[in-house]
């Protein structure tokens, strides 16, 4: 397999491990990838992130990226986003404010219930490992980039905000945290986010990893 990756370099992540993990799998060339420039010829892009919402929108518009990850998105090439790097897919978020994202997925981030999540002894942040599956029995990861995995896999994560995407037909897999499920993979054509870290989740992160580097331009019809 001959897969390039270009990783999304905004000041805002920790490339290293992401990094580390893609070489491991299989890529033959990693890129960090700093301004609109480096977008034009990506075969796939990792956007990853940590940190507020607002803060990471900014940043990306400052270097130039903002339009430019919109517009590779446009052009059917494999997109994955990670942790904050998936909440930035989507419409907007609540963080600290109202803020707007990339809009490649319809729908909004919003804060985990805290209280909710205190009556079921969880805490927010939520922090660790958990269990993945289909949002229902119906669902299936079949040619998704869960494909590799079983469902009830475990997945690491760490956040305080989850995405609600507007379409149910746009999440592939939930977690649960609080007693409730939130969205832990999310995707809409050629763009994928996962909520948890793959680069961090051990074989089954790695499996999809693997399988993002398999992913090739969508077809346009």
């Amino acid at each position: 397999m001959n897969a390039s990756v270009s990783i999304v370099d905004y000041d805002c992540g920790n490339l290293r491990s992401l990094h580390r993990a893609v070489a491991a799998v299989g890529a033959t060339s990693v890129q960090m990838v700093s301004s609109s420039h480096g977008l034009e010829d990506a075969e796939r892009l990792i956007l990853p992130g940590v940190g507020a919402f607002g803060h990471a929108a900014e940043a990306l518009e400052q270097r130039g990226l903002f339009q430019s990850i919109i517009d590779y998105a446009a052009s059917g090439r494999p997109l994955l986003g990670i942790c904050l790097g998936m909440q930035l897919l989507f419409d907007e978020s609540d963080e600290m404010g109202r803020h707007p994202g990339l809009g490649l997925i319809p729908g909004r981030v919003v804060m985990l219930d805290a209280q909710q999540a205190s009556q079921h002894g969880d805490k927010v942040p939520n922090m660790g490992w958990l269990p993945i599956r289909p949002p229902s029995p119906e669902v299936t990861w079949e040619g998704t980039i869960l494909s590799p995995l079983c469902v009830g896999e475990y997945a690491y994560f760490v956040h305080s905000y989850a995405a609600c995407p507007v379409d149910s037909n746009h999440v592939t897999a939930v977690a649960d945290h609080g007693g409730q499920p939130f969205c832990a993979v999310a995707s809409c054509g050629n763009v994928i986010g996962c909520q948890f870290h793959p680069e961090k989740s051990a074989v089954a992160g790695l499996n999809i990893l693997r399988r993002f580097l398999a992913m090739t331009e969508a077809k346009k019809g």
